[in-house]
């Protein structure tokens, strides 16, 4: 069976600054997979190489059997790519739910709907009114979630969801996976946070200095192994 989406030797670039050097990567339709790794690793860039953000030679991103590597962000959100980006990134002056339904521009058919949003995430129905500059930092991440959702994608990736958040937040964000993953929904997640990187998802990638230093199955790799594709040390992440 064919991935969903496979990178074959991606390389990415900062003008003459290499990011990344060779990442060879794949996720089926249905799966759920970790991307972790330090600060600097390299991780938000392959997502924003993977997105449209950053150059990328056609045939080194395969999504759903059509090279896409280089095309522009908007056409690879038609195509059913949606990202969730670090900082969550809601414009200001809007509110939630106006903020919600930008995601809906890309007009793929699909199950998610402003209502089953709402569904997913109640407490965005009580402040959908509200400013986005308004909203506490989980409802800033709810509302980035859905706008995402809303176009309708096949694949969703979610670069660093708990980051600033509480833990009752963090548990109830990634609480949500497991419906949105029954709706049809292959899932990428970038995570500082190994222990919730092992627990929510079918395999892990490591990156390291712009590599993959480490892969396999999220609940069969040891810390041990983790550490030291992580940091190049023993020391625990």
């Amino acid at each position: 069976m064919s991935p969903l989406l496979a990178t074959r030797g991606l390389t990415a670039f900062y003008g003459d600054f290499q990011a990344l050097f060779g990442i060879d990567f794949e996720i089926h339709a249905g799966e759920a997979v970790a991307i972790i790794g330090a600060n600097g690793a390299g991780k938000s860039t392959f997502l924003k190489t993977v997105s449209g953000l950053l150059a990328a030679a056609p045939e080194r991103i395969v999504f759903d059997g059509r090279p896409i590597g280089g095309m522009p962000a908007a056409a690879i959100v038609r195509h059913g790519i949606a990202m969730v980006p670090e900082g969550r990134r809601l414009f200001p002056s809007l509110s939630a739910e106006e903020n919600l339904l930008i995601g809906s521009y890309a007009k793929r058919n699909g199950p998610w709907s402003l209502a089953r949003v709402y569904e997913l995430f109640p407490a965005l129905r009580e402040v959908r009114a509200l400013p986005g500059n308004a909203l506490s930092g989980g409802q800033q991440q709810m509302v980035a979630i859905g706008r995402a959702l809303l176009s309708n994608p096949r694949l969703l990736i979610c670069d660093e969801i708990s980051l600033g958040l509480s833990p009752l937040v963090v548990t109830t964000l990634y609480g949500t996976l497991p419906a949105m993953m029954r709706e049809g929904l292959t899932v990428i997640v970038v995570e500082q946070d190994v222990g919730i990187a092992q627990r929510t998802t079918n395999r892990l990638y490591c990156f390291q200095e712009g590599r993959v230093s480490l892969q396999g199955r999220s609940s069969e790799l040891a810390r041990a192994a983790i550490s030291t594709a992580y940091f190049g040390s023993g020391v625990a992440p």
